[in-house]
């Protein structure tokens, strides 16, 4: 019995911090940009690896991840007048290389993007288990994003990948850096394959504080407003897709979005 209890008041606390975690103001941008920052550069969480996509981290799920990705784009890119190219594919939040491992045999280079070294030596490591295409790493700093641009070189993208990263990232706004770096990084006939976590009809909020406990639903939109945020950063929507439910979480949407014309 007193074990029992003990487990139920746990479930009360933990229940507790997560309703006050989602009201009251939100902190302050910059500080959860240097709560994000300290989580993804020191590693010593113990989810820190499965939230990286790390093999280790997600052992049943790793191989799935990027398969299922790739077949969802090659749905998705059904809708566009000709096959995307993929010279150069450009991933924005390698992680442990989940998604690079099936998305860069197609390509003649591939650049992981992180804010993390370890990881950007993981998915090198990943990808040369599994072919020859060269991994180009790019470490950027949370608080600086675009200097990502000038590094890889603006139009010079034909595929920008940014999967399970919309979520973490610590605003709206900051989502929309991301949008205007994939703008500026694609090259005429390039695609953005991109993946939020939605607003369903339960009116989830995002959480406003505690990025560390928080992290995976810190930035939620509504599929309109996403969107129309797309478009207003100079990307057209040309297809989405929804996967209410999956073994690692719920509530993802998936946009396909080309250059505005």
């Amino acid at each position: 019995m007193k074990a029992l209890a003990t487990r139920a008041a746990r479930s009360l606390r933990a229940r507790a911090r997560h309703v006050a975690d989602r009201v009251g103001p939100r902190a302050d941008e910059q500080r959860v940009i240097a709560e994000a920052a300290d989580y993804w550069t020191s590693p010593t969480a113990r989810a820190w690896a499965g939230n990286s996509h790390w093999r280790e981290g997600i052992p049943d799920h790793f191989d799935r991840v990027g398969r299922e990705h790739l077949a969802l784009f090659d749905k998705l890119a059904r809708v566009l007048d000709a096959p995307p190219a993929s010279a150069r594919i450009v991933e924005w939040g390698s992680g442990g290389g989940a998604n690079a491992v099936a998305f860069a045999p197609r390509a003649a280079e591939f650049v992981a993007v992180d804010v993390a070294r370890g990881s950007l030596d993981e998915c090198a490591r990943t990808v040369g288990s599994v072919c020859d295409t060269p991994v180009r790493p790019v470490l950027i700093d949370v608080a600086d994003p675009e200097s990502a641009v000038a590094t890889i070189g603006p139009g010079s993208c034909d595929i920008f990948l940014c999967l399970y990263v919309i979520e973490l990232v610590p605003s709206r706004d900051y989502a929309a850096r991301i949008l205007d770096i994939a703008a500026r990084l694609l090259a005429p006939t390039g695609v953005v394959f991109v993946q939020i976590k939605y607003r369903d009809s339960e009116n989830r909020s995002p959480h406003r504080r505690n990025y560390g406990r928080n992290l995976a639903s810190q930035t939620i939109f509504p599929i309109d407003a996403f969107w129309q945020l797309a478009r207003e950063r100079g990307l057209a929507p040309e297809a989405m897709t929804l996967v209410p439910d999956t073994d690692l979480d719920k509530n993802y949407a998936y946009f396909l979005l080309t250059l505005a014309r």
